[in-house]
């Protein structure tokens, strides 16, 4: 029987911004799907599900969502020019902006031990170029036992440049356990950091060694 495209549109559309999926993306822990650009762009500030609002990752739930390759060729053949928009509105930005197009990725053979060819994707994860800066995070007096503190797990932490230090004392006061009373100030070599800074500035300010 025929089926009316309505009757498939709740399955095929992203609750974030309640379009039809664009590189549709499905996070691993719970496999709730939405665009890639609008659960990126969610992942800035929460580490939750939109949808069912479980922890996908402790620090960084980037790492715990795949593309649905099959999921976004459905979407393809069931909307009507969905694809050739979408390649056109892509071809658009990066003209307007005299950048290069991007190809798409294509699988390169790779031979395999008896001698035949087999074609293989690339690596399922690359780190989003959104999280381009590394940071190594130590508590001053930790090793001489100061006070009663909960350790960190990790001491590095792969983040935005455009996170604030006020984000990292957020994720410190989580991760230790603070008291809402307890004051917390952050060094980077003798430079004691303001809540308003981003790790790009500091990192132009200081130099490339500030985030350590």
């Amino acid at each position: 029987r025929m089926i009316n495209l309505s009757e498939l549109t709740p399955y095929i559309l992203c609750s974030i911004c309640k379009g039809y999926f664009i590189d549709a993306t499905t996070i691993t822990e719970c496999l709730h799907t939405f665009c890639k650009s609008c659960i990126v762009r969610h992942f800035y500030y929460s580490n939750r599900c939109p949808k069912c609002n479980i922890v996908v990752h402790q620090t960084q739930p980037l790492y715990n969502i795949r593309l649905d390759r099959q999921l976004q060729d459905i979407v393809y053949k069931l909307v009507v020019n969905l694809e050739e928009r979408e390649k056109k509105q892509m071809h658009d930005f990066y003209k307007e902006r005299g950048l290069e197009v991007p190809k798409p990725a294509v699988p390169q053979p790779v031979p395999a031990s008896r001698g035949r060819p087999r074609k293989v994707l690339g690596s399922m994860f690359r780190i989003p170029p959104e999280l381009d800066i590394s940071i190594l995070l130590e508590f001053i007096g930790a090793n001489e036992g100061t006070g009663n503190f909960k350790p960190l797990e990790k001491k590095f932490v792969r983040v935005s440049a455009e996170a604030t230090i006020g984000h990292v004392e957020k994720f410190l006061r989580r991760k230790m356990d603070l008291h809402p009373a307890c004051q917390v100030d952050i060094i980077c070599g003798d430079h004691l950091l303001e809540h308003y800074q981003t790790l790009r500035e500091i990192r132009q300010a200081i130099g490339e060694s500030a985030v350590q």
